[in-house]
């Protein structure tokens, strides 16, 4: 069975998202010469998770059994965002967090990254399954405008469902762009040179191959 175009754009956003982590794993990701590594990473993970929950847990509480997918999504998400928020706080120096162990930070954030992958895998399998194709288009076309105007940090203790989570993410895209600008933090202003709209878009919805673009340094 050929995949839909949200199961290959999320499929790309995995793989993706690795290639960013991948860097940020080195111990001298976190000396200030390197920071920006671990920042892209962040940043473009934060926006994917906040993007997913406004755009398809609508659909996955459709779902059979619906009720309990979106919360084993949020549960798996609250983790990792509190996991994201650990490694930035430790990378900048937060006393709290000075305390965590680099290897054991990334040990968790990956374990967190498998699970997510696997839980937006069969939910996109399954959502694609309960829509026609120009709905899963239209879908994965909302998905990635959203990751665009996403917040670029984890807000782990706020709301991610429902009218309240969107408000929520778009007053934290506002907040979370200030504190970018004062703490100098190199995040995405767009994703035209990251995996999103205009580099992946199309690919995905007309089934062109993915370029390999190298990353920025």
């Amino acid at each position: 069975m050929t995949a839909s175009t949200l199961e290959m754009a999320l499929t790309y956003e995995h793989a993706r998202i690795r290639e960013l982590a991948e860097p940020a794993h080195h111990p001298d990701a976190a000396h200030p010469e390197h920071r920006h590594q671990t920042d892209w990473f962040y940043a473009i993970a934060a926006q994917h998770l906040a993007a997913a929950e406004d755009v398809l847990l609508p659909h996955v509480s459709r779902l059979p059994d619906g009720s309990d997918l979106v919360t084993r999504y949020v549960g798996n998400a609250k983790e990792l965002e509190r996991s994201l928020r650990f490694l930035k706080g430790r990378q900048y120096g937060d006393s709290r967090f000075l305390h965590l162990h680099h290897g054991d930070l990334w040990q968790q954030i990956d374990r967190l990254l498998s699970e997510h992958e696997a839980i937006e895998t069969t939910y996109s399998r399954q959502i694609s399954e309960q829509l026609d194709d120009p709905d899963v288009n239209t879908l994965t076309e909302d998905l990635l405008e959203a990751e665009e105007v996403a917040p670029t940090r984890a807000h782990p203790a706020s709301p991610h469902t429902g009218r309240a989570g969107r408000l929520a993410h778009r007053m934290w895209r506002m907040a979370d762009a200030a504190w970018d600008s004062a703490e100098g933090r190199v995040v995405p202003i767009k994703y035209h040179a990251h995996p999103k709209r205009d580099s992946a878009l199309s690919h995905y919805l007309y089934g062109t191959p993915m370029p390999h673009e190298d990353e920025p340094q």
